[in-house]
């Protein structure tokens, strides 16, 4: 098997980092294989959304495996450049849904905050261990962290490395939902099932226009008109969308 899985089972593709052995430090070789998922999430209008899992109970991720980067010739970004870590950042266009599990810190602590939805296990640990160990660099996860947790939560992660149990991840925000480990991929597959029932190509137009102004004040969002959401409207979903409330009926979506 891959050190990176990929499938796509009906609209929902599956992207599943398999080096439990070492905890699922992410190489170089995995940073290009999850580089080509999100590439081929984005082009395939049949893909409506995206599901970021890992094997093993131990942990979800660890971060960045650096025992292969010396020899590369280019800088890495990790997870293939969607965190923006060293590389160009790349935008996922779909829903991602993030199923978490054991120890999530570093570089996967911010592989996970780049999900939209986040389910958890209660097994599941969240820490910044970079400044206890003395390590900080361009660490775009403290940034993430500070937008997605209360401030002084968050801080206290970023200033001592002590980890946040699951738990309280979704006490504070971080989480949409915790489960025991043995549920999570039925829970994660249950997210993908209530987002895949919202008009797919509408999602990615929400998805765009929320990310897109996120940070700017609310006037400059209230008057910026979205590409993504002109695109939509006359779309077939759109018409079906219209046609289905007329007809009282349950709206049968293509993704175009």
């Amino acid at each position: 098997m891959a050190d990176v899985d990929f499938s796509v089972a009906g609209n929902v593709a599956h992207v599943r980092l398999n080096r439990p052995k070492t905890l699922n430090a992410i190489t170089s070789g995995m940073d290009d294989l999850l580089f080509d998922a999100w590439r081929t999430i984005n082009d395939n209008p049949d893909i409506w959304c995206a599901i970021l899992s890992a094997e093993g109970k131990k942990s979800f991720c660890i971060g960045a495996d650096g025992s292969d980067f010396a020899t590369r010739r280019t800088r890495t970004a990790l997870a293939g450049g969607l965190t923006g870590i060293g590389g160009p950042l790349v935008t996922l266009k779909k829903p991602l849904i993030a199923a978490v599990q054991g120890f999530c810190v570093g570089g996967g602590f911010e592989l996970a905050m780049c999900a939209d939805i986040i389910v958890a296990a209660d097994t599941a640990q969240f820490g910044l261990p970079e400044t206890k160990v003395g390590i900080i660099g361009e660490c775009g996860v403290v940034h993430r962290a500070v937008r997605q947790l209360p401030y002084h939560i968050a801080m206290a992660m970023i200033l001592t490395g002590e980890r946040m149990k699951s738990v309280d991840a979704e006490r504070y925000g971080l989480v949409n939902q915790v489960v025991p480990y043995e549920d999570l991929e039925v829970a994660a597959q249950t997210w993908a099932e209530k987002i895949n029932k919202a008009a797919p190509m509408a999602n990615q137009a929400a998805k765009a226009a929320v990310n897109g102004r996120l940070g700017y004040p609310l006037e400059v969002a209230l008057t910026t008109k979205f590409e993504v959401i002109e695109e939509y409207a006359g779309s077939i979903d759109q018409l079906e969308g219209a046609a289905a409330a007329a007809e009282r009926r349950k709206p049968v979506w293509t993704g175009r």
